[in-house]
């Protein structure tokens, strides 16, 4: 049993174990190695991630050759190129694993199943897709409302263990900062 995804899902719902366990077998369950890929720009959006253990990113790469990082997910967060995922198109992102990850993976089609034969699962998706769309408002609120050193300094309140966990490049391109300047800023105490 993943007590991981058990207990994210109790956190909204109410789900008895041996209900949890049929739902269970609608995913599988898989490890990536540091950088390995869980889906390539290109390709069809085809699996949601659930990660138990670790962490991952979503990046493009732009037309310099350089890599933007657009989201992470460490443990009891979901990942994929939603609406990619939604509409099953190809997707503009790559996923990628930050460090080794334990991920649950379901397919569209199992995903739709999965849906159809727990409806209370709806509510559950519902408010995790709302708490995730808001922290995205969020995110662009700090764009354009903040400094570039404000930005990263409330980011580092709220999310330390992004700034411990993830590599130096990756969280500056995540909050449109160049890495030099990033190291700079993350020298400073904060106030």
């Amino acid at each position: 049993m993943s007590q991981a995804l058990f207990q994210h899902l109790n956190k909204f719902i109410s789900v008895e174990p041996q209900r949890f366990e049929e739902m269970l077998s609608f995913f599988t369950s898989e490890k990536f190695e540091k950088k390995e890929v869980l889906i390539y720009a290109g390709s069809q959006c085809d699996q949601l991630f659930f990660v138990e253990k670790g962490c991952l990113h979503s990046y493009f790469v732009d037309d310099g050759g350089d890599e933007k990082t657009i989201k992470f997910a460490i443990e009891d967060w979901w990942i994929t190129d939603f609406l990619a995922f939604h509409h099953q198109r190809n997707t503009d992102f790559q996923t990628q694993a930050v460090e080794q990850s334990n991920v649950l993976s379901i397919s569209y089609k199992q995903y739709q199943q999965l849906l159809k034969q727990f409806p209370e699962l709806e509510k559950y998706f519902r408010n995790v897709w709302e708490i995730a769309y808001g922290a995205s408002l969020i995110r662009m609120k700090y764009v354009f409302e903040y400094s570039k050193e404000e930005m990263f300094n409330r980011f580092r309140k709220l999310f330390p263990e992004f700034v411990e966990r993830v590599p130096q490049y990756m969280l500056a391109t995540y909050l449109g900062l160049t890495p030099e300047y990033l190291s700079k800023i993350r020298g400073k105490k904060l106030s």
